[in-house]
Formats: C-alpha cells, sequence, structure tokens
C-alpha cells in the first residue's frame, strides 16, 4: 500500500506557469493542487519551500544495453541513474542484442523491465530491411512507437531499402522514429580520412566525416517521405542548425505530423570540447559547432525543436579508449541531462516553464501518454524536487551509471535534485534509494 505525501509550498512548474503551492499525493496519484492544504496525520509531509516542483522527464530516446550488453549498463542500473537525475519515464532503443526486430523479442524487453526498471519504461520496435509484416502487429496502445535507422550506428539496424522505406511509412499510423544520417557521406567521409591517418583519425574530425551535409541530406529525405505518405514522423537528436529550417513552429504541437528531438550534448558541447574531452563526447550524429549549438537552442525556444532528450548510450572507458574507428559512439546521459538543463535556466538562456514543457509536457503529448508530463490532479504522481542553490560537482565516485563515467565530470551544477516520485512512490530522496517497488509499463491514448 503506497504511503500518502503532502509536498508543502513548492515552487510548482507546470504549463508554462510557476507558482508556490502544495501538492497532495494519495496512491499512485496526485489527488489535490491547492494554494494550501491542511496537513493530516496520514500524510508524510514534505517541505519544498525554495524547491522546484516539476513534472519528472520523460527521456524519448535511451540505450539502456539490456539484453545483450550488460557489460555497459542494464535496465536495473541506468533507470536508478534515471531516477536519481529527475527522469521518471524512458523510451528505450531496440538496437540490443538480439535487437527488438519481432513481436517476441520486444516482449522479453518488457518482461525484463518489469521486474527491474526503477522508472517507468517502454520499448520501440526495430523496423528493419525486412520485417514490415511484424512490424505491422505493433501494438499502438503499449508500445511507444517504430524505430528505423536511416544511418548506421551502433548495432548496424541500417534500413537503406527506399522501397521497404517508403512501404513502412505508407503502411503504419504510428509514430516512426528516426535516426538520420546519410550512410554514403560518411562512408565517403570516412575512406577519405582513413588514407590519411589509418584507423587513428583524430576525433575532432568526427563532425566533418559524419557532417552536417550527412544529416540534412538523410533528415531532409525523411521529412519528404513523411510528406508524401502522410507518415507521423519524429526526426532525433537533430545536431545542426541547417535541419532546424525544416521544421514549422506556426502551428500547435498537437497538430505536427512531423516532430524534432535536440539531446542535451548538442545544446552542450561544442567541437571546441574534442581536444579535451576526445571520445568521451564521440556521438552519433557529431558534436558540431558553436553555430550549430546556437542554432539548436534557437529552435528550441521557438518551437521548431519539440523535445529534449538524452539519446543515453553508454560503453565502457575501456570501449572508448580505442583508437577513432574503434572507439564507439554514445555516452551517458540520464543522471545529469535536467541539472544541465537547470544549468541553462540559471544563466538565463531558457526559461523554467519552457524547460519542463521540453523535457515532460511535449514528450506526453507527442507519444499519446496516458496521465503523465504534468502536474495535475489526477495524473500519475511522477515529481521531482530540485533544489536550484545547491551546488555540487560531478565526480567518479557520484556516477551512478554502471559503465562508472560521465562525460560531465569535473562540472559544477548549481541544482540538486533532492525527491522524486514515481507512480507516488517516493523512489529517491537526498541520495538514499527505494529499491522495493518498480516503475509501470507506458500506456499511451491511441
Amino acid at each position: 500500500m503506497s504511503k500518502s505525501y503532502l509536498i508543502k509550498n513548492a515552487k510548482i512548474v507546470n504549463e508554462n506557469k510557476v507558482f508556490t503551492g502544495d501538492v497532495l499525493i494519495e496512491g499512485e496519484f496526485i489527488s489535490k493542487i491547492a494554494e494550501e492544504i491542511q496537513p493530516s496525520k496520514d500524510f508524510e509531509m514534505i517541505n519544498a519551500e525554495g524547491k522546484y516542483l516539476i513534472p519528472g522527464m520523460i527521456d524519448d530516446q535511451v540505450h539502456f544495453r539490456e539484453p545483450g550488453l550488460t557489460h555497459k549498463a542494464n535496465i536495473a542500473t541506468e533507470s536508478k541513474a534515471a531516477i536519481a537525475g529527475g527522469i521518471t519515464s524512458f523510451i528505450e532503443m531496440p538496437n540490443t542484442v538480439p535487437q527488438a526486430t519481432t513481436q517476441k523479442l520486444l516482449e522479453d524487453k518488457f518482461e525484463i523491465a518489469s521486474k527491474t526498471s526503477y522508472a517507468n519504461y517502454s520499448f520501440m520496435f526495430g523496423g528493419t530491411n525486412d520485417n514490415l509484416e511484424e512490424l505491422l502487429k505493433t501494438n499502438p496502445k503499449n508500445v511507444a512507437g517504430i524505430k528505423l535507422f536511416l544511418g548506421s550506428s551502433t548495432g548496424n539496424m541500417l534500413v537503406d531499402d527506399q522501397e521497404v522505406l517508403e512501404k513502412i511509412f505508407s503502411s503504419t499510423k504510428m509514430l516512426i522514429s528516426v535516426h538520420c544520417e546519410d550512410e554514403q557521406t560518411i562512408r565517403r567521409n570516412t575512406e577519405k580520412f582513413k588514407a590519411e591517418y589509418g584507423d587513428d583519425i583524430p576525433v575532432k574530425l568526427h563532425p566533418i566525416i559524419r557532417s552536417e551535409e550527412a544529416c540534412y541530406l538523410s533528415s531532409s529525405k525523411a521529412i519528404e517521405l513523411a510528406k508524401k505518405t502522410g507518415a507521423r514522423l519524429h526526426v532525433f537528436h537533430l545536431s545542426t542548425e541547417k535541419e532546424t529550417h525544416l521544421f514549422r513552429n506556426d502551428i500547435p504541437l498537437e497538430e505536427k505530423q512531423i516532430t524534432a528531438e535536440v539531446c542535451v550534448h548538442h545544446l552542450w558541447f561544442t567541437d571546441a570540447d574534442y581536444d579535451k574531452k576526445g571520445t568521451l563526447i564521440k556521438w552519433n550524429p557529431a558534436v558540431k559547432t558553436q553555430k550549430d549549438k546556437d542554432g539548436l537552442w534557437k529552435a528550441l525556444l521557438d518551437d521548431r525543436i519539440d523535445i529534449i532528450a538524452t539519446d543515453h548510450a553508454p560503453h565502457t572507458l575501456e570501449e572508448k579508449a580505442n583508437v577513432y574507428t574503434k572507439a564507439p559512439s554514445g555516452g551517458p546521459l540520464v543522471q545529469h541531462a535536467v541539472t544541465a538543463i537547470f544549468e541553462k535556466v540559471k544563466e538565463g538562456i531558457i526559461s523554467v516553464e519552457k524547460a519542463v514543457e521540453k523535457m515532460s509536457h511535449n514528450p506526453a503529448k507527442i507519444f499519446k501518454i496516458e496521465k503523465r508530463g504534468f502536474i495535475k490532479e489526477g495524473f500519475y504522481a511522477d515529481l521531482v524536487l530540485i533544489d536550484a542553490e545547491n551546488p555540487w560537482t560531478v565526480s567518479k565516485e557520484n556516477v551512478l551509471y554502471k559503465c562508472g563515467w560521465s562525460p560531465f565530470e569535473g562540472t559544477e551544477f548549481s541544482s540538486k535534485i533532492t525527491h522524486t516520485f514515481i507512480n507516488g512512490n517516493l523512489m529517491y530522496n537526498n541520495g538514499e534509494f527505494n529499491e522495493e517497488i518498480k516503475g509501470k509499463r507506458l500506456a499511451f491514448n491511441r
């Protein structure tokens, strides 16, 4: 039986407003929101004076590496890091081993999560060049969507057959999420630099190899195909200023058939950081120039970009220490994403209301997630308390990822997450975890 909690005097951030008030949690749900709620002896009271109360972040793109790659991460370790980082729900990608490209393999992942995930969860079904029949069996009410890699990334699931792509786009009403990088451009660029450097290509050439051209070529084609077929398209991890002009902000989000996401690392790092961070910030698509970073922020703030996510994709330090062509792309981010964005709130780059819209409200709207993503009566109590005046520094000692490192090591953040509630349960309280309770499978209003 879950406890009841009364959160007092919080700075509540919801639907473009910040107001001081109380929130009552009874069972799994938010039962009352008011300026003042009288405490009762049955409630555990939490004094949240001076702290922000936000709906937990819904991360629409993570790689938790289970099954098959659990030396890097697993659903238990990474969901634990996520709740410490204020992420209460995640959507995980299909490029595990085996890949989630049949309904049976997809359900196997749901089964693992039901036993081990501390956060709420869903998974994407992976489209390939030859599994259309299986793909069409995906249940829109309890699966987040379809994922297509239009550029090869970890666990090559490249869909490069134009006819197949067109069939997928025109056959399903489900949301199709895409990784957009043009494979031929990347191969050509890689060969050119391999001829010069062998396998030990300087990592700062990564954004030249996986170039603006490679991204734009692929995302513009995907958008063209979505317009032609009427598909519901969501473009993952934009990394270039040029791509942002492919998206609209002249209609409400609910009416958009084509939406976009940006990830924390593309909003934080630039190519100037490769000298210091090396392969630790090698991602696909690559972290690019200051102009690109500025363009992504601009598009996020003017609503051409709809969601902030992480693309959390851990690898071991040993794997990352390889030469360029053998060092895998991706890095761990779920523990630090919300605090990184709150740093930008403090710097005045984004308002706290806009940050919450992009991390919590919009993922719930885009994926049509049932009763989550907002602080509303009758909604699940997936809530996060943030002390915006509690500085701390990221170090190996306080990293919770199974891979044991973070690209943010040495960074001082001004904000600290103190409490995370999931389905009304206090799952994280000032560094202490409740490991007795697990998260729930997300449901979708479709």
